[in-house]
């Protein structure tokens, strides 16, 4: 197979083709099995005053970002993981046939490096190579650097393409690593915050036979050997819920759901979650973890609560303030819309700019009226509590007005990062719901949630007293980082094809559909 697809190579990347012969002929393998490291790059410089007074012989390996050749001996940069670190290279030093080979290097060869630790006459800390192992050639010149005379300048800033090349991303743009370092580690802060507080690490099912746990619109496929429809999960509260039911107290899961949804830049088909149930507790509890864990977090992991995000300097020190769903909305708009009509409902949604659709249930047009009205301007961290029950058909009834709910959304900076209930635990309630949302769902409204026979014969055996909360880990890091798009803490965001390639999707879906 021809790597360049018949196409005629551009004269860089020939060049980089013929010294991969070059090399070869010269008995030098381009792509080696292994190369054994004593440090790091970041193990180096940061104790390079001791490696450079001990004269320890020190074994490294990284990728080239600068090459600078003068003769008889080349300056490089060489960047791992963990940072970077000049390197001279010198022909008597490591031998004319071995210094031959180095000039065949380029920018974005991987190489291992072995030698001593010193200082030039500028003061800058340098590795001198005794000898050098080219450990994988860059055939395709990194299209986010540009070469002149050996040195590099101009960042891959593309956005697009960072997102569809994220691994060009990482190279070229060490910054980004760190977000997704500290993505990581919120996520192990989460987990050993749980922990802590005993709580089981558990896994539920990707693909559910009945999808719920949340408004929006399902994945589907199909397994062959079941000849049976099933769902990537859009949640996973109900099972969860079911191992409250089974006798475990405190449960969570860190989960990759997928919504069929539209993509923004706080929205992606995939993403991940966290969530966490605990049985004899209700929201009251979840509010005080909530805003204990967040802000915690933020200490952790930035040494301060303060943030910076969508312009807005953000304080996530609690407490935090606490106000109804209703009471805001009753502030912006003026109008009492609890137990609303139809009518009214839909001449306020009109009214402030929500798209009305006759299928559309009066929850989606309270959030509507709700996520143009209030949401952007709660900038620093609110809980918006006790929203109407229709909004919420798997919350428990509020203890003092049974037409809300004991919920609540935590928003930060104009965005929901999580939400949360007392959980509804009555069999019949549950029941009833699951058929108003049937309902929905024939009246065309493709968020309803689908009928769980299975999970109301789990409440019917009997579930405790619990609280819930499901914590978005992207618009979460997105917070505590700064990050102003969900696919700059997603690795490999969804992307829209850049050819012909949707259509074809497209109709392939809609005959499998058919058949």
């Amino acid at each position: 197979m021809k790597p360049n697809r018949g196409r005629k190579l551009p004269p860089v990347i020939r060049q980089r083709h013929e010294k991969v012969d070059k090399l070869r002929a010269m008995g030098v393998e381009p792509w080696p099995w292994s190369y054994e490291r004593s440090h790091t790059v970041g193990q180096v410089a940061d104790a390079f005053e001791d490696f450079e007074t001990s004269k320890e012989s020190l074994r490294i390996a990284g990728r080239l970002t600068a090459v600078r050749r003068m003769g008889k001996v080349s300056f490089a940069q060489l960047q791992d993981f963990s940072g970077k670190l000049q390197l001279f290279f010198q022909s008597e030093k490591v031998g004319a046939d071995s210094f031959d080979v180095i000039k065949l290097f380029d920018i974005g060869d991987i190489v291992g490096v072995s030698g001593k630790a010193f200082r030039t006459k500028t003061g800058e800390a340098t590795l001198s190579v005794e000898e050098a192992v080219l450990l994988a050639k860059n055939v395709y010149p990194l299209p986010s650097l540009k070469e002149k005379d050996g040195q590099v300048f101009d960042e891959f800033s593309d956005k697009d393409q960072r997102y569809r090349q994220r691994y060009l991303d990482l190279i070229v743009n060490p910054e980004v690593r760190e977000v997704f370092v500290k993505r990581t580690r919120i996520v192990n802060a989460i987990r050993r915050y749980l922990e802590e507080r005993d709580y089981l690490e558990v896994e539920t099912p990707v693909l559910q036979p009945v999808y719920g746990g949340a408004a929006a619109r399902p994945f589907v496929t199909h397994h062959n050997t079941l000849d049976m429809r099933l769902y990537l999960r859009i949640a996973n509260e109900l099972y969860l819920k079911r191992l409250i039911v089974g006798g475990f107290d405190r449960v969570f899961e860190f989960s990759r759901d997928f919504r069929n949804e539209g993509i923004d830049r706080t929205h992606n088909p995939e993403f991940t979650q966290v969530e966490l149930y605990a049985a004899f507790k209700d929201y009251q509890y979840m509010m005080d973890l909530t805003e204990e864990l967040v802000s915690g977090i933020a200490q952790e992991i930035n040494g301060h609560t303060k943030v910076c995000w969508n312009g807005h300097e953000i304080d996530l020190k609690r407490p935090w303030r606490r106000a109804p769903m209703m009471d805001l909305i009753r502030e912006a708009t003026g109008e009492d819309l609890l137990g609303a009509d139809r009518a009214t409902l839909e001449a306020c949604a009109k009214k402030h700019g929500v798209e009305v659709e006759a299928s559309m249930s009066d929850a989606t047009l309270l959030d509507g009226i709700f996520g143009e009205t209030v949401e952007p301007d709660l900038v620093q961290p609110t809980f918006v509590m006790d929203h109407p029950v229709e909004m919420s058909p798997l919350a428990k009834r509020h203890r003092r007005d049974p037409r809300l709910v004991e919920r609540f959304e935590a928003v930060v900076g104009g965005k929901e990062i999580c939400n949360a209930f007392s959980e509804l635990s009555d069999p019949f309630d549950q029941k009833q719901r699951f058929m108003d949302q049937d309902e929905a769902i024939q009246r065309g409204d493709e968020e309803a949630q689908p009928f769980d026979e299975d999970f109301v014969k789990a409440l019917e055996v009997g579930m405790p007293p619990t609280a819930g909360l499901g914590l978005g880990i992207d618009r979460l890091t997105m917070l505590i980082t700064g990050a102003e798009s969900i696919r700059d803490v997603i690795f490999f965001p969804t992307m829209r094809p850049v050819d012909g390639s949707r259509k074809k999707d497209k109709d392939a879906a809609k005959k499998e559909d058919g058949a």
